[in-house]
């Protein structure tokens, strides 16, 4: 017998080699199929079990209430395994179950009973979001979640506020905040109540999170995957510390080489996509050890990974671009180490952590953690309270082209990095563009139309890496400085008043850090404040470019004045100009070690020999109004 399966092993092997299949998958199919497109299977896992290198998983319309945990990977980016949506079909992966059997309380409050049983061996309404870094503001939060024709109420700690619902002071949205559900569980049962207002929760879609995430491996080695074209939701997500193991409604699981490209994601308790760490080389540290800092847990988990073999080798070199992404409370992108050598491109992230009912210092609509080589170029990010978050050891990262807007923190934090990084041709229209608690970066061609605030880190030594490695070449900490901002078009949203956070448009903070500063050819408009020293620049401190985003039905406008530009001698950036970020005593240059040259702008045009200020090259003095997305 073991000979018999031995050689159907085989026999399977080598017809992956010979020859790549497709499998289909189908709401109408059956598992006992072959998933052929005539005789589908009924789950994507099945399919999964089939799928050797080179195979494609095809999935058609319907919803798929399920965990896709792959046995395997591709071999390499040539040879990968390719889950898809069928081309023109609506196809959904939900980490929920609807509910029906509620019973009415009084008026708009429901209740059902749920045997514990339903749950098998993980219930969301037993489990409570915990990790490092996570701030419950008081309370305990439950990572399951209950919906509403696809829209997450709010859970309450105690009956009476589903009783008597009151919207959460700090949330985004007012009116959904009235929507409230509370769970209890006896032993046996698991009992949730929830006001649903004038909905009857038997005739409308209610459905609760029953899993912890929709695609995910759960091992590792699991590399050069392709997933394609779906909507996936309503996993119950746990809190995704940087410490931690990392799982979001699709994850990675610490390997290589996959695309995540064209889904719409949302609704995840916590993160919609992680690429960060696994178990092994630590889980939530600094809880089990809270005698030392976190930042002292996080170094060791950091070396622990090397030992692990976190190198470009064996780890990351993503790509995760197309998607619209929204509706999560934690992140929508996150990855501790495990995004590093990878490319981040046009997502539309947006309405993350929207609701505000607990908070953490790994909050935002990207969040990474090590964004070596990474690229992050033309995503679009806005209503995500913090929209790009970059954190400890990013080192030849490029943030190129992005969109940011309406974000009530800020659209760029840069906390104790230090460099060489580039920021180019952004649009920052917050009311607060960057906060800096970094050195060795460069921002180049911006639109900077909030403040800067930058402060320094004594007490924090963090890595730095020989170039384009992750091999640690030392720690310090973050004495200020090194920074280059070239080229620049200060246009800041609000009339600058006297007072302190008057430096804090424009550069004039920078005018006394410890490492010295290259600054040349920016404009200041509208009180904003010119770096000391910095000799090419147009300073109009009276002039206002009445900076307007403007959505529409066909795509987000730029609206904006300028003036004085032709004032302005200004020259091309590129790698031999920016020289070299002081402490790694790296060059800003391509992850394959080629120069970068600053030679197109936001919307892909040439830039000239004299390039204009700010990410667009077709500017004129006088009124703009252009689409950016």
């Amino acid at each position: 017998m073991k000979r018999k399966q031995l050689f159907f092993i085989l026999f399977l092997i080598c017809c992956a080699v010979v020859q790549a299949k497709e499998y289909h998958v189908s709401v109408k199919g059956n598992d006992a199929n072959e998933g052929t497109e005539k005789a589908p299977f009924r789950t994507i896992g099945k399919a999964a079990e089939y799928a050797f290198p080179g195979d494609v998983i095809t999935v058609h319309a319907g919803t798929y209430r399920e965990w896709i945990n792959p046995p395997r990977g591709g071999e390499s980016d040539g040879k990968r395994i390719v889950y898809r949506a069928a081309p023109g079909e609506k196809v959904e992966i939900k980490g929920s179950e609807r509910i029906t059997g509620w019973t009415k309380e009084k008026d708009g409050v429901w209740k059902v009973t749920i045997p514990n049983t339903f749950f098998g061996d993980y219930n969301p309404y037993t489990d409570l979001i915990y990790g490092d870094w996570f701030d419950g503001m008081g309370r305990e939060h439950h990572t399951g979640e209950v919906f509403l024709n696809n829209k997450s109420l709010y859970e309450k700690e105690s009956l009476d506020k589903v009783l008597r619902p009151v919207p959460h002071e700090n949330g985004k949205d007012k009116e959904g905040a009235a929507y409230t559900w509370y769970c209890e569980n006896d032993g046996v049962n698991t009992i949730i109540w929830a006001n649903f207002h004038k909905y009857d929760p038997n005739k409308e879609l209610v459905e609760i999170s029953t899993r912890n995430t929709c695609f995910y491996p759960s091992k590792p080695g699991i590399d050069y995957l392709t997933i394609q074209g779906f909507y996936i939701s309503q996993a119950a997500t746990q809190w995704g510390a940087p410490t931690a193991e990392q799982i979001g409604m699709i994850a990675t699981h610490w390997n290589k080489g996959w695309i995540i490209e064209n889904n719409v994601i949302s609704n995840s308790k916590c993160s919609g996509i992680t690429l960060g760490k696994e178990r092994q080389t630590g889980h939530n540290v600094w809880l089990n050890d809270t005698s030392i800092d976190g930042s002292l847990h996080y170094i060791e988990v950091t070396f622990n990974t090397i030992r692990n073999g976190w190198n470009k080798e064996n780890i990351g070199s993503h790509i995760v671009r197309n998607n619209e992404i929204s509706h999560c409370e934690q992140t929508g992108i996150c990855g501790s180490m495990g995004a590093a050598f990878s490319l981040i491109e046009n997502n539309h992230i947006h309405d993350i952590w929207v609701k505000r009912q607990f908070t953490g210092a790994e909050i935002g609509g990207i969040k990474f953690h090590a964004a070596v080589d990474t690229r992050i170029v033309h995503n679009r990010i806005h209503n995500a309270g913090r929209a790009l978050w970059l954190d400890w050891m990013t080192q030849g990262t490029r943030v190129s082209g992005n969109l940011f807007y309406d974000n009530d923190m800020e659209d760029l934090f840069l906390e104790v990095n230090h460099g060489p990084f580039l920021v180019d041709n952004n649009i920052f229209a917050s009311r607060r563009s960057i906060l800096e608690q970094s050195q060795g970066g460069a921002y180049v061609h911006n639109l900077i139309a909030g403040d800067i605030y930058r402060y320094v880190e004594h007490g924090r030594y963090t890595p730095y890496f020989l170039p384009h490695s992750t091999e640690v070449a030392g720690l310090s900490i973050i004495p200020g400085g090194d920074d280059r901002y070239i080229n620049n078009l200060f246009a800041t949203v609000l009339p600058v008043t006297e007072g302190e956070n008057k430096r804090k448009y424009g550069l004039a903070d920078y005018n006394k850090t410890v490492y010295p500063m290259m600054v040349d050819g920016n404009v200041y408009y509208n009180g904003a404040l010119p770096f000391e020293g910095e000799k090419n620049k147009v300073v109009l401190p009276d002039f206002n470019p009445n900076v307007k985003i403007e959505e529409t039905a066909d795509g987000v406008y730029l609206s904006l004045s300028v003036k004085g530009l032709s004032d302005l001698q200004t020259s091309r950036v590129n790698t031999e100009r920016l020289g070299k970020a002081k402490l790694p005593g790296q060059v800003y240059e391509q992850p394959d070690g080629s120069p970068i040259e600053i030679a197109a702008d936001y919307l892909g045009n040439a830039r000239g020999d004299q390039p204009k200020p700010g990410p667009l090259e077709s500017v004129k003095d006088g009124e703009i109004r252009i689409k950016v997305w």
